[in-house]
């Protein structure tokens, strides 16, 4: 390769890195069956990175309605191991192995909280090879409790435990760009969630039922406005809506606690952050 093909390659690598976050919802809805929305599922690409936050089930079909391969997901994040965030995992790394596990061109990370290692370990006593990649392309990450950060190629994922399971995190994404999203995952209305969406520039919030359904360990729309609104979070999208969400007016009731910017998810909603 001459000099000229090295700088126009750099320069591609710089663009691709600089380039706004951007963000799709995969399944706006729960473990409840729906044709309007598929269990739980976020997609970030953020510089190099392909990263898919929980995978409920629905969550394969929604990224090739979004024209993304299987094999391009970089990271899963798991919010906790509930089926409808963890349901298709398992056909997530069968597909992976199909003919021969040789389409999958970059490694898989999979990264949760407290009891993935044995998590996955169960899947494996279940499934068996079929679900077991070559450590050179699986990589298991059990999250350390006495930390709060890692690094993810070029892109920085901050995680704290929140109101759900023993294992539940929220997780925040923050590009080369600086700019950052919150995927609250399931939780009750906890000051850890306020803690790690502080001033960023999207929060992705679980707004399960309506205020005068809320159930313990989930939250309702005015609870989640109330953590944006304590959080400074510039933009805030409402997700995993149970059916009696679909005749209540959710964003008047977001709006009592909530000012900025809101948005009610859809699957294969896109944002661009940047």
């Amino acid at each position: 390769m001459d000099n000229s093909q090295d700088r126009e390659k750099h320069q591609k690598e710089v663009s691709d890195c600089n380039k706004d976050m951007s963000v799709t919802i995969l399944g706006s809805g729960t473990c409840v069956p729906s044709l309007k929305r598929s269990s739980c599922s976020v997609l970030i690409e953020t510089g190099k990175a392909k990263i898919l936050i929980d995978c409920g089930l629905g969550t394969i079909r929604r990224l090739l309605e979004n024209s993304t391969e299987i094999y391009d997901i970089s990271h899963i994040l798991l919010s906790h191991f509930h089926p409808d965030h963890t349901g298709e995992l398992v056909s997530f790394l069968f597909a992976s192995k199909y003919p021969d596990g040789s389409k999958r061109k970059i490694p898989l990370t999979v990264i949760g909280g407290r009891g993935l290692s044995n998590f996955y370990a169960g899947l494996k006593s279940v499934f068996g090879n079929w679900i077991d990649l070559m450590p050179s392309v699986l990589n298991i990450i059990e999250l350390d409790s006495g930390k709060n950060a890692i690094r993810l190629n070029d892109t920085v994922l901050e995680y704290i435990s929140v109101e759900h399971n023993v294992e539940s995190l929220a997780y925040k994404i923050t590009g080369n760009n600086g700019c950052s999203v919150v995927y609250s995952g399931d939780t009750d209305f906890c000051d850890n969630l306020i803690k790690i969406s502080n001033n960023t520039d999207l929060l992705i919030c679980e707004s399960a039922l309506p205020d005068e359904l809320k159930v313990k360990g989930h939250l309702t729309p005015s609870f989640a406005g109330r953590i944006a609104t304590a959080a400074n979070a510039k933009k805030l999208i409402l997700t995993h809506f149970y059916p009696e969400c679909d005749n209540i007016d959710i964003k008047a009731q977001c709006r009592k606690t909530y000012s900025g910017e809101l948005i009610l998810a859809e699957d294969l909603m896109k944002e661009k952050i940047g």
